[in-house]
Order: C-alpha cells, then sequence, then structure tokens
C-alpha cells in the first residue's frame, strides 16, 4: 500500500511539473502596452525585456496612446522585434538625458539616447521619440547600432545629435520619417536611406555629420526628402564630416532657402576634401545652387546616380515595411 501511494504522488508530482515548465515555455508573440493597464504591461521597457530572447519569429510589441516618460533599450537578443505605436502624433516616448548629465567623461553622448537599438531586424512603426532636454549640447533620442532596422512613419525630435544611425556595417532605413535637430542631427557611420522624409532644421548649423568607414560604399542616402528649418534659420550646411571618409548623398530632395550656397562643410579637415564623398542630384528648391557649390562636392550624373536604388544600397537585404 505504502509503494503505491509513493508511486502516486511522484507521478502527481511529474504532472505538475510539466504543468509548471509548460506554463513557463509558453512564447507570447504579441503583446500590449498600455498605461491604463488594459494590455499586458504598462511601459514599453517591462515588455521587451519580457520577450523570448533570439526568437524564431517576428515579437510585436503594440503601444497604446500616450506619452511614455522612459529611457528604452532593445537588448541584442531582442533581434526580430516591432515596436508599432498606435498612432504617430500620440503614441510618444521621451526622456531628457544629455551629455552634461550623464557626465561620464567623452564619451557621454552614447548614453543620452531616449531610444537605443542594439539587436538586428527591428522594426519601430507609428512612434514620436524625443529627447526634450532642449538646446543643452548632445542629447540622442534615437541610436541604431544594429542591422537591417527599420523607422517606418515615425517623429524622431531633439536638439544636437537627435539621430545617432552607427554600427560599421549596419543598414537602417528610414521610411516616411520626420527628424529635426539643430548641430549635427544625423550622425554616425551606418549605410542609411532616408526615403521620403522630412529633414527639419531649429538652428543655424549642420544636417549631418557622417562617419562613414574607409571602403564602404554607401553612407547616408537622402531621395525624395524635403529640407526645411524653423522660422529665422537661413544658414544650415547640409553636412560636415565627422570622420575623412564620410557619404553623404542627397538625390532628388527639396532644399529649402536655409541650405547655405556652398552647401558643405570640412570642419576644419583637409583631408576629407580629398576622401569624402559629398553630392547631389536632381534637387530642387531655392537651397539647391550646384554652381556655388565647395568645388570638392559632387554633382553626380544620371549614371552615377543610378546605383542609389534600395537595392543596391541594401544588398541582400529587403525591408519588409512599406
Amino acid at each position: 500500500m505504502m509503494i503505491k501511494n509513493i508511486t502516486l504522488k511522484m507521478s502527481l508530482l511529474m504532472m505538475l511539473l510539466l504543468i509548471v515548465t509548460s506554463s513557463f515555455a509558453e512564447v507570447k508573440y504579441e503583446m500590449t502596452v498600455a498605461q491604463d493597464g488594459s494590455g499586458d504591461f504598462t511601459t514599453i521597457q517591462d515588455a521587451i525585456n519580457a520577450t523570448k530572447a533570439f526568437p524564431d519569429k517576428r515579437v510585436t510589441i503594440n503601444i497604446r496612446n500616450g506619452v511614455y516618460h522612459e529611457k528604452v533599450k532593445v537588448h541584442a537578443w531582442n533581434n526580430l522585434l516591432t515596436i508599432k505605436g498606435e498612432s504617430t502624433d500620440k503614441t510618444i516616448i521621451t526622456y531628457d538625458d544629455y551629455f552634461g548629465k550623464i557626465g561620464l567623461g567623452r564619451n557621454s553622448t552614447f548614453y543620452t539616447y531616449t531610444l537605443l537599438i542594439d539587436a538586428d531586424d527591428c522594426i519601430v512603426q507609428n512612434l514620436t521619440i524625443v529627447n526634450n532636454s532642449g538646446p543643452v549640447g548632445q542629447a540622442v533620442a534615437l541610436h541604431v547600432e544594429k542591422d537591417r532596422c527599420q523607422f517606418v512613419d515615425c517623429k524622431i525630435l531633439g536638439y544636437q545629435d537627435t539621430v545617432y544611425a552607427a554600427g560599421e556595417g549596419s543598414r537602417q532605413y528610414f521610411l516616411r520619417c520626420y527628424i529635426e535637430g539643430s548641430v549635427d542631427f544625423i550622425f554616425g557611420a551606418a549605410t542609411a536611406l532616408f526615403d521620403d522624409c522630412t529633414i527639419n532644421s531649429k538652428t543655424n548649423s549642420y544636417v549631418t555629420a557622417a562617419s562613414t568607414f574607409k571602403g564602404t560604399e554607401f553612407g547616408y542616402v537622402f531621395k525624395n526628402c524635403k529640407l526645411t528649418a524653423d522660422e529665422g534659420v537661413d544658414k544650415v550646411y547640409l553636412g560636415r564630416p565627422w570622420r575623412i571618409y564620410a557619404k553623404t548623398v542627397f538625390i532628388s530632395c527639396e532644399l529649402g532657402n536655409h541650405i547655405l550656397p556652398v552647401g558643405w562643410h570640412n570642419w576644419k579637415k583637409a583631408e576629407a576634401e580629398k576622401n569624402a564623398l559629398y553630392a547631389e542630384f536632381d534637387c530642387t528648391g531655392s537651397g539647391f545652387q550646384p554652381e556655388k557649390r565647395v568645388t570638392w562636392s559632387k554633382q553626380l550624373t544620371k549614371k552615377q546616380a543610378r546605383k542609389y536604388t534600395k537595392e543596391n544600397i541594401f544588398g541582400d537585404w529587403i525591408p519588409m515595411v512599406k
């Protein structure tokens, strides 16, 4: 009788373990964040932290309208992640870190992000991402380090260093985004295509500061974009080279009258004039004055411009969101 009882208890224990193990093994591939508690989580970071590491298929986090005061990090193991807002104007992530506040020395800029994407194959859609620290120096809103990342119908707002499109060999796609800033507000080493975006300058300064690595075929490419400025802003350069092999090209873009006739600045780096590629093709607007551009910049021919297709820029990667 005792042996039967022991056997029964062991069987029940095994069943309980199987139930517990099964519940832990359950993986959610879609979840919702809502501040009012009606979703699975009330914060974006908690939702990200709850996703399966290195998932076998795409995980989607839907974020309901609200202003989320969070510093958000997508970790390396959170690949294949989609973060999708309910609506661009009403789903807002905001934080206020900046260089002086961080206080970690010369590299403090890289800790100032509001949203950091440190995983491959991420999609961010219908979100406003803000660094609201104001004009206080370097203050990143969006920091992207990894490959095959897409940003669709987003607003990315800040002042200096708004978008850090980084990562050697990484490819990033910005579609129908509004990006706003002051100094070098799109900067870094990534290969990035900005397609049908609005790029707004808040002060007289520089739009881009690419740090393209030597031997990289494409750096920053702007196609069908509109460059605008706040009222009173009238002395803006298209870019200056953070590193001497910087590559930045504007194709079929509308350039407002805030763009200086010379177009580009060498950042007091004579070597950049020999090695950087700063070019335009088929642009319009009163800010497009090719005959007055610095002599070391280029106006592409039709043949040269043809290579700037999505397929050539991204190679074996085809962005999935349209």
